[in-house]
């Protein structure tokens, strides 16, 4: 039977509910009490007290190993590495992203739409990622979706592509303070490498969230990579990369088999 993967995740406090929170049927049970500081169990009512759930069916073992913890391990490929390891490894999986076509192609997620550029080599599509649920600017979260399909991630990008990178930066930019207040100032703007899946997606995040990713071995500003580009058109395909791997994973144990 195909496994069945519940994601479980407390979603952020809303500032105009703390005070419903603190006295709407709220119950209180006392732990500890000394001179000025106690400490309380609280419970809230159900309609204050939301989980957000995700449910992946089928999930494959990727699915499932992404959520386990596991040792860790920083990687520095360099362009031999990448071409030696890395892209026979990607080119040997089977990694899907219907689900990407699907938003780009509007047979799913059409709704969801912040904005488009339509242009098939120069356009995207910029929706909410899924961690985010709109209630709460805090962990705003979105994605950027490139149109163009033969773009796998930050490697392959060369000065070719920056008008798209530059059509991200600003009109992505212009929809989200547009569309829910937030400046340009307070956007973290990054691409992952390495990707969790191999289509060419920028992330979006509130400045203020420390976003799943948004560490410095695998984020990389959308700004600096347009820059480097500009300067050097080649300029990731000639450059060593470093990622965190975990010791499960199918790329690390390439990478050992290297003697990397």
């Amino acid at each position: 039977e195909a496994a069945r993967m519940i994601i479980l995740e407390k979603t952020p406090f809303q500032e105009e509910k703390l005070l419903d929170l603190l006295k709407k049927h709220t119950k209180l049970e006392l732990q500890m009490r000394n001179d000025i500081y106690s400490t309380y169990h609280l419970y809230p009512p159900p309609e204050l007290s939301e989980i957000k759930t995700t449910v992946v069916y089928p999930a494959t073992e990727k699915h499932l190993q992404k959520y386990l913890r596991q040792e860790v391990h920083l990687i520095r490929e360099t362009r031999e590495d990448y071409e030696n390891v890395t892209l026979p490894f990607i080119q040997s999986q089977s990694f899907s992203v219907q689900w990407v076509y699907n938003i780009l192609e509007k047979k799913a997620e059409a709704d969801r739409i912040v904005h488009e550029n339509p242009d098939p080599r120069d356009g995207f599509v910029l929706v909410p990622d899924f961690k985010w649920n709109q209630n709460q600017l805090d962990d705003l979260y979105l994605i950027a979706l490139a149109h163009r399909r033969d773009v796998k991630c930050l490697r392959d990008l060369t000065g070719e592509h920056l008008p798209l990178l530059r059509n991200i930066a600003r009109e992505g930019t212009e929809a989200v303070t547009k569309r829910f207040g937030v400046p340009g100032s307070q956007l973290r703007i990054y691409l992952h490498y390495q990707p969790s899946y191999y289509h060419l997606h920028v992330h979006f995040t509130a400045l203020g969230y420390d976003a799943p990713g948004s560490s410095v071995e695998r984020a990389h500003l959308l700004a600096d990579v347009i820059d480097n580009l500009a300067t050097d058109s080649s300029y990731y395909q000639k450059r060593a990369l470093t990622f965190a791997l975990r010791a499960d994973e199918p790329l690390f144990k390439k990478f050992q088999e290297a003697g990397r």
